[in-house]
């Protein structure tokens, strides 16, 4: 399916949500997400943390970009989402900083949606700095800059924790969501990960009402 097609289809089915809705049915723990033991840290603790564990080889995860996108314009105040790549295998590790370097460099916005593109619809493999350096001079930013931010130790130490962060949610796979350092679910637990961004803004409800007591 075309990628703008998808998306708008993506979008149309979250607002038809029954949690989105508010429908009376509610999500189950163990079934459509589970609660994470010991709790895990966030970056900003005065705010509820959504975190997407993505791969940008992960063709599930190029496809929800676009819902993923739309729901994260319309978070409320006190909610931050934040993507933090994963690579179950080696082969994967130079994805991982390649995100981590576009976000150091403050080129989340301009850069992230065309890394996806450029590996799923343009078949570009961007695993060796060659192939970077040629991503970063089409995409009008100097090749030197990513490619060093790529191979910098701030970086290899942001891999290090997000290794550990998906493990500590026990993370399975790609995309999924991470909600406050207490629980997690994906497509896989809901049935769609469009569906998994419903219970993602019930568990940000049962955030709140935590925070409360």
């Amino acid at each position: 399916m075309d990628r703008r097609k998808f998306s708008k289809v993506a979008i149309a089915t979250l607002l038809a949500s029954p949690v989105v809705a508010h429908a009376q049915e509610r999500p189950v723990a163990g079934k459509h997400y589970s609660s994470v033991s010991p709790r895990q840290p966030t970056r900003a603790p005065n705010q509820i943390e959504v975190v997407e564990f993505f791969a940008y080889s992960c063709e599930h995860c190029f496809m929800f970009e676009p819902a993923l996108e739309a729901w994260h314009k319309r978070l409320p105040a006190g909610v931050v989402l934040r993507r933090v790549p994963i690579a179950f295998r080696e082969s994967f590790a130079t994805h991982q900083k390649l995100f981590f370097a576009i976000e150091q460099l403050g080129l989340v916005d301009q850069l992230h949606g065309k890394v996806f593109t450029a590996i799923h619809m343009g078949k570009q493999r961007l695993d060796k700095p060659e192939g970077i350096a040629e991503f970063a001079k089409k995409n009008g930013v100097e090749p030197s800059r990513l490619v060093d931010a790529a191979n910098s130790f701030a970086v290899a130490a942001k891999a290090k924790q997000a290794n550990a962060l998906a493990t500590g949610y026990g993370v399975q796979g790609t995309p999924s969501l991470g909600v406050d350092g207490r629980w997690l679910t994906s497509g896989s637990m809901t049935g769609s990960n469009e569906q998994a961004l419903a219970v993602a803004e019930f568990l940000i409800g049962e955030a709140r009402r935590a925070a409360k007591t």
